[in-house]
């Protein structure tokens, strides 16, 4: 992995910032993006020395800054070689006949439009030079429901299945697409989820060793770094501290 122009959405934390670290070396040239500015001018200080870096104030829930955002890059980064579908997040726990409708907008305008977005505006480029690849940060929410999972079980859902129908799309072209499900990983998530409430959030890793930002990080590096005629479609990873648990039961008490 050297030489590789790779645009990274979320990239103020968590999985993108542990991505970007990961790729700043090899003369790669990273795109940054994320809502929140002073991360990542924090982020390309750091990572300056190691690689060219181009930071984004973005939110990926407007279509039309995407599209700014990608048709307004400088020369030397409008070749993307990666994308990187990391920004997203989880928001609250609420049965869904309780849940805030805001919270529902939010995650389907982040989930699900932003990786629209920053997909439909990226991939023009690379089918035109027949190389890329795509990698959508899903989860194992997509997969295996759970309570209060709601709509962002559903949001991960779909990037799991729009990440298969892009490669039916892109089949007769170089371009990958692969999909990572985490499980249960140690970053801001829970304190995004639970609105800044860090006893809740640390409560959810409790006694367990979770999985970490590098070790997702680690994961993308290992996909993009296969030969390019392999693609890695869909990729399922969880602490051996979490499984699936038992079917639940309601039992009325007489």
């Amino acid at each position: 992995m050297s030489g590789k122009t790779i645009f990274i959405t979320g990239a103020s934390a968590g999985f993108g910032a542990a991505c970007a670290r990961m790729f700043a070396t090899g003369g790669n040239r990273l795109i940054l993006t994320a809502r929140r500015i002073d991360p990542l001018l924090k982020l390309q200080e750091e990572l300056s020395a190691d690689a060219d870096i181009h930071i984004i104030p973005l939110d990926v829930r407007d279509r039309e800054a995407v599209q700014g955002a990608i048709e307004g890059l400088p020369e030397r980064f409008r070749a993307i070689d990666i994308l990187i579908n990391n920004a997203g997040l989880a928001l609250g726990l609420e049965p869904a006949h309780l849940v805030d409708l805001d919270d529902w907008d939010t995650m389907v305008d982040t989930n699900i439009k932003g990786t629209m977005y920053c997909t439909r505006f990226t991939l023009p480029g690379m089918v035109a030079r027949n190389r890329g690849h795509i990698i959508n940060i899903s989860s194992t929410a997509g997969a295996w429901p759970y309570p209060g999972g709601n709509v962002y079980g559903g949001t991960k859902a779909f990037v799991t299945q729009f990440s298969r129908n892009l490669r039916c799309d892109l089949a007769g072209t170089r371009v990958r697409v692969s999909c990572i499900q985490p499980g249960m990983a140690e970053t801001e998530f829970s304190k995004v989820r639970f609105k800044g409430n860090t006893e809740q959030a640390a409560g959810v890793y409790q006694g367990t060793e979770p999985l970490t930002a590098e070790d997702i990080a680690e994961t993308v590096r290992w996909i993009v770094s296969q030969p390019p005629h392999v693609n890695v479609n869909t990729l399922e990873l969880m602490s051996v501290d979490q499984t699936w648990g038992p079917f639940a039961i309601h039992r009325e008490q007489k």
